[in-house]
């Protein structure tokens, strides 16, 4: 959520810089509607003051009367409607003033530039496409060498769905516990959060209201706490630090959490995506930090370097991006996309994006810290990083480390884990 009182002060920056990502007069309409609804707020707070002090000068001035008085006093008129009236005018304008400030997205970062994913720009390489010749598609070496079971993915969850079984969940849980090994030697706290989460989390990461038909709801027959499946640890991890205020000495908290992530999206029908690479279940390892707004850009080149880490730690051929302002998830300033070769769509995908949100979801979640000597606390600033999401690495893996007999090498970091160094077609 943006601040109102930056909205009051700097109108037109805030419009220019949500203009990065939305159409003009759709800022245009939205800013209107908050400084006007701000207005009738604080012009209501001032009539309702102003019936408040009446009606104690009121009370006061009959009280006396009928202290002064040897005869009974009519009552006075009640004025008791008047101020509820207006009391209940005033949170109605608060509701809308509330609904149209979550409604707006956070404000680009001034360095991030307009448009779309046309905009994005490629700002290093790592290692070189590899020199395949005619491969085997990822989707053939899963289940033909009995690593993914798509069929029976299907037959239990539906279209989207998969199954790991033998060295494929061999590999995936290789994955997912090496990355683990590593955030804990970088010093990250190790979480595992609730899946089921209250509508309260996804409000403060910033899926609700706007993207709430993006997740699963959950119908709870004993329960009128309606919930949802978590789409990312990011909302979990942020959400758990609702309404507390840190010392400056406990930040940067920097944790890191596994879990499954559960999205309601168009399950892989184009070339590009078949297999694993998008479906509605898919496995995920997620850094997060609370930092100081002084903080906040060192912590965000350090999960960058830590995302890239792994996947050279891999040895898979990769490119990082700065996304351009309409590419950027609405609740994010910047955010660098790691993204890796996918031979069989001649192009790359995304496997981790590192963020930084400023104060936005803070203010959300009314998370804030207190510097030393300080009156005033002030809003954290909040950061996440997929580090990394596997669904797309398998596909990555099977395709990149080929080899010309068909076999495909197990990346070096994970053979121990894996418990061979090749994966093979299976002998009947």
């Amino acid at each position: 959520m943006l601040d109102l009182d930056l909205i009051r002060r700097e109108r037109e920056a805030v419009a220019a810089a949500l203009s990065k990502r939305l159409d003009s007069s759709e800022v245009d309409r939205s800013l209107s509607a908050i400084v006007d609804l701000d207005a009738r707020r604080r012009q209501l707070l001032q009539r309702i003051e102003e019936e408040r002090r009446k009606r104690k000068e009121a009370s006061r001035a009959y009280a006396k009367a009928k202290r002064e008085s040897s005869e009974p006093l009519p009552p006075p008129p009640d004025t008791k409607a008047a101020l509820l009236a207006l009391e209940s005018e005033l949170e109605n304008v608060g509701a809308e003033l509330r609904q149209e400030m979550a409604g707006l997205p956070n404000m680009p970062a001034d360095d991030v530039v307009p448009g779309g994913k046309e905009n994005n720009e490629v700002l290093r390489v790592w290692g070189e496409k590899p020199a395949l010749g005619d491969f085997i598609d990822h989707t053939v070496v899963a289940k033909e060498y009995g690593l993914v079971d798509f069929d029976r993915g299907t037959k239990l969850g539906g279209s989207g769905y998969w199954m790991y079984t033998g060295y494929g969940a061999r590999l995936e849980w290789a994955l997912l516990n090496w990355f683990i090994d590593q955030h804990n030697a970088a010093g990250y706290t190790f979480v595992l959060p609730p899946h089921m989460l209250l509508e309260s989390a996804g409000f403060a990461a910033g899926q609700f209201p706007k993207f709430s038909d993006d997740v699963y709801h959950i119908a709870n027959p004993v329960s009128d706490r309606p919930q949802f499946l978590l789409p990312t640890s990011e909302t979990a991890l942020l959400a758990a630090h609702q309404d507390e205020i840190f010392t400056e000495a406990e930040l940067p908290r920097r944790v890191f959490a596994y879990t499954p992530c559960y999205r309601r999206e168009k399950a892989g029908t184009h070339s590009d995506e078949r297999g694993t690479v998008r479906g509605h279940q898919f496995n995920k390892v997620e850094l997060f930090q609370f930092t100081t707004p002084d903080g906040a850009a060192e912590a965000f080149e350090s999960m960058v370097d830590a995302a890239e880490a792994l996947v050279r730690g891999l040895g898979l051929h990769f490119r990082t991006s700065k996304l351009a302002a309409g590419d950027t998830s609405a609740t994010m300033r910047r955010t660098f996309d790691i993204e890796v070769w996918m031979p069989h769509a001649n192009g790359y995908k995304e496997v981790s994006s590192v963020s930084w949100a400023g104060d936005y979801q803070a203010r959300r979640a009314n998370i804030r810290f207190r510097a030393p000597q300080a009156k005033q606390t002030q809003f954290v600033h909040t950061l996440n990083g997929s580090a990394l999401a596997t669904s797309r690495l398998m596909p990555a893996i099977l395709e990149q480390f080929q080899q010309e007999d068909g076999s495909v090498l197990v990346p070096e970091v994970l053979r121990d884990r894996v418990g061979t160094d090749r994966l093979v077609r299976p002998t009947r």
